[in-house]
């Protein structure tokens, strides 16, 4: 496409960004319907995903880029059956909850959503979030929530990151009208655009050399010819970027690719390992799958070891490039003390911890209790698990790998041994009702559940409360300036 035709076309896609268009129009003789707009709009501190919420004219309207008291005129850019998704036109009145955003590529990029909310109220509405779901599945409408465990660090508080690289970065207001030498973009999505990658300059998330490392390998891919990946079309060399930092000071940085090209790689892998001698680990995944995850795929490694050493309180834990490991070490650490705490351990308890990972809540609670037994359906993860336990000489621990839906049972329980209590921090989706209706037979005397989904937590617990009582709940913000939160629970067996 000729330069001129390409700066014309990108333009478009901004001003289809700036309205929050979805879709890309088609032409058409068919008379346009009139876009509506709801005027004066106060906006409520009720909220959905994330985005708060107003009502105009009997209807709930999600509001993007607003805050609790903001006054607006809406427009309407996405009709569902429940509600009108909107976008403010005009502000009348702003929020005086509203504080202005540190980062550059607030409001384009899908990421810290609400970095225009004064913390204080950030930590507000993530208890709320956990105390209505509560009360809609689990009907704990009596039970006093224990107070969110807020984070001391708001900045550099990730110790993974996960990058795309695109042919057809989004451009910036100020690029419209410029020739555009280069359109090739490595960062994060934009907001219902998945075809679309926001250009990173700087990164809030994670600490140095993320940032470094990252603009580094695009100006070298740029300078090199090496191509960005095309989602559309499906081609191009490098499609994302992870890179793990640590409390140990040590770096790893995975590229993956959408084909093998070992002469191209290794140019760009010997750059880095003499750029940055933090990186202790260099490898890359070759995906030719239609989607991004690279999970399960070989990982290759081109210079050092094949994982990084992370730290929770006196615990080391070996991370390869596919280890599921808590992002937030800080934090973590405060919701693993609290899981300790909630034990009530007398030393000679036998703990289940189903859906372990690699073990780090087993291996962190071990030396309370007389063993634990971990139980994960991710054989990589399961060795992971038992080489930390060798290497913090940690030796009450067994870890077997299986679907707790799968393995839980008679023959499981005469081998192991049944559980004096549970810990359980299964996925988004929550647990298997099988592994439920094993839990309420055996019946062990505590339940303590940690969770990323307070609505699939609450779900669960609510079928559990036929033998149980809701003891506690927690919050803990392991990711400031989003709206997610995670959730701790704790369950007493009804005598």
């Amino acid at each position: 496409m000729h330069n001129s035709c390409m700066v014309l076309f990108h333009a478009f896609f901004i001003a289809a960004q700036n309205q929050f268009i979805i879709k890309i129009p088609q032409m058409s003789r068919k008379k346009v319907k009139k876009t509506k707009i709801y005027p004066q709009v106060r906006v409520s501190d009720e909220f959905y995903k994330g985005y708060f919420l107003a009502e105009a004219e009997n209807r709930k309207l999600i509001m993007e880029h607003t805050l609790p008291g903001d006054v607006v005129d809406a427009k309407v850019v996405g009709r569902k059956k429940s509600y009108r998704q909107t976008i403010p036109l005009h502000f009348h009145e702003h929020s005086s909850l509203r504080k202005e955003p540190f980062c550059e590529h607030f409001g384009t990029c899908g990421g810290c959503r609400w970095q225009n909310l004064q913390y204080e109220q950030q930590t507000h509405y993530k208890e709320k979030q956990v105390e209505e779901a509560f009360a809609e599945l689990a009907q704990t409408h009596k039970l006093t929530f224990d107070p969110i465990i807020s984070a001391n660090t708001h900045k550099y508080y990730r110790n993974k990151l996960d990058y795309s690289f695109s042919n057809r970065r989004w451009l910036e207001k100020t690029e419209l009208g410029q020739e555009i030498e280069n359109y090739d973009g490595l960062g994060f999505h934009v907001p219902n655009r998945f075809e679309k990658i926001v250009d990173i300059k700087n990164c809030y998330l994670q600490p140095e050399p993320s940032n470094q490392i990252r603009l580094a390998i695009k100006d070298y891919a740029v300078e090199h010819q090496l191509s960005f990946f095309d989602i559309i079309k499906k081609e191009g060399l490098l499609r994302n970027l992870m890179i793990r930092t640590t409390e140990t000071g040590e770096v790893m940085v995975v590229l993956i690719l959408f084909y093998s090209d070992p002469e191209k790689i290794t140019g760009l892998m010997e750059f880095l390992q003499k750029q940055f001698p933090q990186i202790v680990s260099l490898q890359y995944i070759v995906n030719s799958k239609a989607n991004d995850n690279y999970q399960g795929l070989p990982v290759e490694l081109v210079f050092g070891r094949d994982f990084v050493r992370e730290k929770i309180a006196d615990l080391e834990f070996k991370v390869r490039a596919q280890t599921f490991f808590q992002v937030n070490p800080e934090q973590t650490e405060k919701m693993y003390n609290l899981v300790r705490r909630w034990g009530n351990f007398q030393g000679d308890e036998c703990v289940y911890d189903l859906y372990t990972g690699t073990g780090t809540i087993a291996h962190y609670i071990a030396r309370d209790v007389r063993k634990v037994v971990g139980v994960e359906c991710i054989p990589t993860a399961i060795e992971d698990a038992w080489e930390n336990g060798r290497l913090n000489q940690i030796n009450n621990v067994h870890f077997v790998v299986g679907q707790a839906e799968k393995i839980l049972g008679e023959e499981f329980f005469q081998e192991h041994g049944k559980p004096d209590i549970v810990i359980t921090d299964p996925p988004r989706a929550g647990m298997h009702p099988k592994v439920l209706k094993m839990l309420l037979r055996i019946a062990p005397k505590r339940i303590i559940y940690v969770s990323c989904n307070p609505m699939t937590q609450a779900k669960d617990i609510s079928v559990l409360q036929e033998k149980y009582q809701l003891e506690r709940v927690q919050p803990v913000d392991m990711f400031p300036h989003t709206h997610h939160v995670e959730n701790v629970a704790l369950l007493l067996r009804r005598e």
